[in-house]
Formats: C-alpha cells, structure tokens, sequence
C-alpha cells in the first residue's frame, strides 16, 4: 500500500506560484504564465471550501480532505469528491463532495457527516483477530484482498476499526464484503457488499441485426469493444473474451453465451452512448473506462461485483442479456465510481432501475424488444411471474409507493419502489396521456413531467452530490440542489420538489431554497486566454458560453480588435449556450510583431464580451528552447496543475533527479490522479522533442491483462498509454515529436487510473519540450 509523508501532500491547500531563478541570458524566454481553466478554477474554489472546514465538513486539527474523484458535469460544473484522513487514516463514512463552476464559484458542499473526530489511533484488537471475525460473515471465503485500519463512522459516532475486503460466497452467491470489525472491542461494526444481485429483464435486442464495436487483430475478431477502454464480454466459466474468424456473432439462441454477449456488449456500449448524450459523463467509471460482463453465471439473477457484470438465466435457462438487466448492472458500476461510493441498501436498486430506464428510452426499441416502459423484467418472465418491479405503481408487485420510517430497514428491491416512482413521476407526470400510463400520487396532487432526459439530468446531479451515507432524506436534498442549478428560473427545482413530496419524501433543513431569476442570460469565457502566433502560422482557442439562467439560447460569435494580416475564425460561428466553439487565429506573413487585444463578441437575447490577448511573433526564426516549465519539480508546484499529493518528495519512491517528481496512483485502490501544464509551442523551428522519463512499478502479477493505465495526452490527442505491464526496474525515457503542434498553445496531461486493488506506481520526472 502507498504511503506519504504527511507534509509532502499538497493536500487541500491553494498554493501559491514558486519564483524560479531568472534564466541565463543566452536562454529563451520561459513562455507566458498560463491562462488558468476553468477546471482549475473550480478544483481551486472546491479545495478550498473542503480546506476551510465549513459547518457541513466537520473538520479537527487532525483531519484533512484529499480530493479523490473528479466528474465534470453539465453547464459548466464539476462534481469534486474528497475523501476524509483523521492522524492519517481514512475516514469510512467522513467523505464529502462539493460542487463548482468554472468561474470559481462553489455551489454546493455536501459532508456524509458533521461528526467531529476524537478517537485512539492504537487497536487493541489484532488485525488477525479481526479477520477470523470477519470470515464468518461468508459462508465460503475464497481469499483476504485487503485489510486495513480506517476510522469507521456511522449514526455521526467515530470508531476505531478493521476493515477487511474478502472473496468469497453466501448461501446466496458470490460476495465480496468490506467486513467492519471494532479495533478497541472486536465487536462487528458493519459490512458493505461489493457484489450487488440484480435481476434482469428482456431476452434479445433488436431488431437484427445489431450492430456492436469489436476489435480485430491478425485475422481474429473479439468482443472487445475497440473505442471503451476495459469493456468486452467473456464467458463466465472461464473469464476468456469471445473470440472468431470473422465477425458475425452469435445464433439467435436464448441459451447460447455467444449470444448472450452480443446483447450484453450492445446494451453496455449504448448505455455508454447516453451517459455521453444525455448526462455529459465520459464512461461508465466516469473517466473514459468500463468494466467487462461475463455471460454464464448459473443462477436466476445477474450480478455486480464491484469489478465485473455477470449474467444469469431466466427460468427458462436464456440469458438475460437486454437493455434494462445490462444498463441495472453498469447501474451499480456508476453508483460506485460516483461520489460517496456504492450507495445503500436503501438507494441502490432505486438507482439502477432508473439507469435501465434512461437506457431504454434513449435506445428506444420497437416492441417485442425491450421498449421504453418504466418496467423492469417485463419482456422475459424471469421466474414465472412477469415484471419484477414497477416505476410507475410499485404497488402493482407489491413494493412500496410511497416513503416512510420503515423504508430505511426494508428489503433492497422493495425499498426502490419510492425513488421508482418519484423518477417517474419527475419524468413523465401523474397523467401524461399518449398511452403512457397514469400514476397515482401519495398526498393526491397533480403533477407535470419535466420528460426522462431532464429528470435523468437531476437525478445524476444528485450522484454528484452524493455521499457515502446517503438515503432517500439527502438524496432529495441532493437533487433539489441539482435542479437549482441547472435552472435559475426555479422551474426544474419546483417539480422535482413537487414529486418528491407526491412520494412522501420529507422537506429537510437542508434542502435548498430557490426564489429564480428572471430573464434569459449566458456567460462568455475564452480559453485559454492569450496565444501567440509567427507570422505564416495560427493557434487556437475555445470560446465557452455557459447558461446563468433561463433556457438555452442561440448565440452568435464574432470578433474584433484584430490587426492587418490576422484572421478570425468560429467553428461554428453560432452555438447553443452551454455549447463551446473553437476560435482560430491566423497570421498571414505580412502580419505586424507586436501585443493586440482582441475582443470577442456574443450575442443572443444579450450580448457578451471576453477578451483574448494575442502575440505575433516576429518574422521567422524559432524561438524555441525548453518549454515546459519546473519540469523536474524540484520549485514547488507552479505551474503544473496536479491531484493532491502528486508531486511529492516521498523518499518511497525515489526522484531520478533532485528530490521532487509526479508521483501518480499508487494506492491499491480505485484512484485517478492528474498532472497538466498549458504549454505555448512556437512555430517556425525545425525540432520539437517532448521527453520525460518513466519508472512504474506495481504489484500486479499479471503478463497479459493492464489493469492501471497512464495516458499521455498533448491537446485532445493521446500520444502514449502504460500499464501495468510496462513496469520495470528504474526510469526510462520516453520521447516523442509533437511538431504538429507547432503555433499552438496546448495542455500536456498525465492522467494515471488505477483500479480497486493491487498498487501501480506512474513515477515521472524531468519532463522536457525542446523546440530547436
């Protein structure tokens, strides 16, 4: 497991830009300070809100908040989570999440509880002693994955604890519980369940044939999706993807796994498509990845087991591969790499059922196929009984309406029925008429829906404001916020309040208050905002308009202030607000050196400006030299833009040079750290070297699968991936020609994913850009 020193973690503070020594004079000029994005503004506002301890993050002398997970979300706002140390230890139970703009603004702070923390850090209790207690929670244990001491707290009490992680069975099937034992007593605190038990719906897809994205190497073809890393379809019992000469897939045969997959890998890259579409998230993990589904699971069920969808059978003995049985697993997958975690028995199913709805209708099949119905397990007849829950009147198969004190303590699939019927009723109203069906309301109002894909918008809202102890009673607090500000007219706010009270949801202290803002306005940003150019070349920029308040509008770009010889450019020239053009400036060779303002214009129901600073270079020539800068991180952390704690001096994994390097992931657990720097390449040289050398290490056993990658990206372009299978004894250098960046500014960015066990360390260090 990592380990840092506890001053060598940046932590949560916004630190500020460290002077470096003034070059030599036969150096290059070091480029301009990079204009700051509007990510970096809302990571910078949400640090911190999350540093200073507000009344919503209890916070002692002691503790401190890591940002863990960050998930950008519609108009231009990002969902930061943070995770909770107390001396060190994390905090089960402490997590937090705050929400921001990208102008810098914090809109929301959320804290799972506001318990502050005064506990003995030394167990009494062994860790073995902990581990015997926790085996008897499984009826069959495979191996011990982890264990580890947390700060355990549930009800706002603090204990000492033993967490932990086995793989095993219960009477029921595969698990794979977080086992919670009292560090002080050995009494047993808690246990969390990785493996969720779903149950499916649909037998095929349709109509034929489907098309699915598969991968071909040296004339054999896999059901490995090419374009979304980690997901493919493999065969239960032995875990291999499905492989053939050609690419044809499957017979049509309920029973046959081959088939199975081809409905699974087509429900899972389509609920991919509308979490893209429709949510504005990238991927089922929400960082470009997925998980693989696994068809042949002997049971009447399907499963998530906190890695992996594994598909069962209907009594039939098909697999129960459709949209809604497939979309209810990934379900459990999103709730996972969503902030706060997996959610409770009390919200999980609840969750999952509404994304095999949003699946459903964004796919929108003909019937007999798997038709947007707000039913789940309707077109197979899983156990003989028809549709195994009901969105519209859960009270049709015998769950709940509405809420109450005992939905807390209800059994899993039961206690979705409330959350079903608000997402319902949210979506589609009380009486929405056009064959779709009516649906009763606890407290006899009359309601309006604000349509599925709307409601779908609040409701993952909500996931961004989610911690690790939520329920019903928060989560409406959750996407309340959500709706206020996704819509400053309060009209989004209102019905999602209508519809949580027809369902018998409470109004909480703490749910928001929204009196809305009249009139229809948008915001006009331009990033980054300065460039250069040499006479003869061009750079780019985008231009950003973000809805304040009302719906969106169309807005039209144009510019000004532009001297003789530059063009200016909008493609396209007119966007919705909450959409983003690019700008390009181009200098012809007759273009005049010097420093120019010029001001961009949008213009919809009002009218905007933003101001863009550009520099043309002087005739010809290269004026090159090392670009990047404090690339062996030896001066602080300016002007890199990296996750809390990445650059290190931490003597656990060693610089090439100097003291300071990146240390990304590392953890032994589901991480995604970040490193960036904006860097301004000039045109005219005839050599542009991006070089940085790379040491991982891991301890993975694997020779064939990458379970933790490192990306390199310049721009929108990835230009290297690493893995696991990559590691090696010290560092290594790897280079690459970025010249046809040449005139641009761009972003160099290192993202490191590491999954939930089994450490990989990205270690970089003496990172260069020589332009010659």
């Amino acid at each position: 497991m990592r380990r840092r020193s506890g001053t060598a973690g940046l932590a949560l503070a916004v630190v500020a830009a460290v002077a470096t020594a003034a070059p030599a004079a036969s150096a290059a000029p070091s480029p301009s300070p990079a204009p700051v994005s509007p990510q970096s503004r809302a990571l910078a506002a949400a640090d911190q809100a999350a540093a200073s301890g507000l009344d919503s993050l209890a916070k002692g002398p002691y503790e401190r908040y890591d940002r863990q997970i960050v998930t950008p979300w519609v108009n231009g706002l990002y969902s930061v989570g943070y995770e909770r140390t107390y001396r060190g230890l994390p905090v089960v139970g402490g997590d937090a999440v705050v929400l921001a703009d990208g102008q810098g603004r914090v809109r929301a702070v959320q804290g799972a509880t506001s318990a502050r923390i005064t506990v003995a850090t030394t167990p009494t209790v062994s860790g073995d002693a902990a581990e015997a207690t926790a085996r008897k929670q499984l009826t069959k244990v495979d191996s011990v994955d982890s264990r580890r001491l947390v700060v355990h707290v549930r009800d706002d009490v603090a204990r000492l604890a033993w967490e932990i992680v086995l793989t095993g069975a219960t009477d029921s099937g595969e698990s794979r519980p977080h086992v919670f034992v009292d560090a002080r007593t050995g009494a047993l605190l808690a246990t969390n369940d990785d493996v969720k038990h779903g149950t499916g719906t649909g037998k095929w897809n349709g109509p034929n044939p489907l098309s699915i994205n598969t991968t071909s190497s040296a004339g054999t073809y896999s059901m490995r999706d090419p374009g979304r890393p980690n997901l493919s379809c493999a065969d239960y019992s032995t875990g291999t993807v499905f492989s053939g000469p050609d690419d044809n897939w499957g017979n049509g045969v309920g029973t046959n796994k081959e088939t199975g997959c081809v409905d699974a890998l087509f429900a899972a890259q389509k609920e991919w498509d509308m979490l893209r579409d429709w949510l504005g998230r990238n991927g089922h993990d929400g960082n470009g990845g997925s998980f693989q589904t696994r068809v042949g699971l002997s049971q009447v069920n399907a499963t998530w087991n906190g890695s992996r969808v594994s598909i069962g059978y209907n009594n039939d003995r098909n697999w129960i591969s459709s949209l809604d049985v497939v979309a209810h697993e990934y379900g459990h997958a999103i709730d996972q790499y969503t902030p706060g975690g997996a959610s409770s028995d009390e919200l999980g199913e609840f969750v999952s059922d509404v994304f095999g709805a949003l699946t459903e209708a964004y796919v929108n099949e003909p019937a007999p196929y798997d038709t947007p119905d707000f039913l789940v397990g309707e077109t197979i007849n899983l156990s003989g009984n028809g549709p195994i829950r009901n969105m519209y009147n859960p009270s049709a198969l015998g769950d709940p309406n509405c809420y109450s004190s005992s939905i807390p303590g209800t059994e899993t699939h039961a206690a979705a029925g409330p959350g079903n019927h608000w997402f319902y009723l949210l979506s589609e109203g009380s009486n929405p008429g056009n064959g779709k069906p009516s649906s009763t309301t606890c407290n006899n109002t009359t309601l309006t829906g604000v349509g599925i894909q709307t409601a779908g918008k609040i409701f993952y809202g909500g996931m961004l404001l989610k911690t690790s102890n939520m329920n019903y009673l928060r989560f409406r607090t959750a996407t309340l916020t959500a709706a206020k500000n996704l819509d400053a007219t309060c009209n989004l706010y209102n019905k999602t309040k209508a519809a949580w009270n027809a369902v018998s949801v409470p109004a909480q202290t703490a749910d928001p208050t929204c009196t809305g803002t009249p009139g229809n306005d948008f915001s006009l940003s331009v990033s980054p905002a300065s460039g250069s150019v040499q006479p003869g070349g061009s750079t780019t920029a985008t231009v950003g308009t973000t809805t304040t308040s009302g719906s969106a509008q169309t807005v039209g770009l144009s510019a000004s202030g532009a001297p003789s010889g530059v063009t200016v450019s909008f493609s396209p020239s007119s966007v919705q607000s909450g959409a983003s053009s690019t700008m390009t400036v181009a200098a012809s060779s007759a273009a005049a050196p010097g420093t120019y303002t010029i001001t961009v214009t949008g213009t919809g129901s009002t009218t905007h400006t933003a101001t863009y600073t550009l520099t043309v270079n002087g005739t010809g020539g290269c004026s090159g030299g090392q670009l990047i800068g404090n690339g062996g991180f030896e001066s602080g952390t300016a002007p890199w833009t990296a996750s809390s704690g990445v650059i290190t001096s931490s003597s656990s994994q060693p610089a090439r040079t100097g003291s300071y390097k990146a240390w990304l992931d590392g953890y032994g657990s589901a991480r995604t750290d970040t490193l960036s720097q904006s860097v301004s390449i000039p045109a005219g040289c005839s050599s542009y070297t991006l070089s940085f050398w790379l040491h991982i290490d891991t301890a993975e056993t694997t020779t064939s699968t990458a379970y933790d990658k490192l990306t390199v990206q310049v721009g929108s372009t990835t230009v290297a991936t690493y893995s696991n299978l990559n590691a090696a004894a010290g560092y290594v250098q790897r280079t690459f020609n970025v010249g046809s960046y040449a005139g641009q500014t761009v972003t160099l960015k290192f993202t490191g994913v590491e999954d939930s066990s089994l450490q990989t360390s990205f270690v970089i260090d003496d990172v260069t850009l020589q332009a010659s």
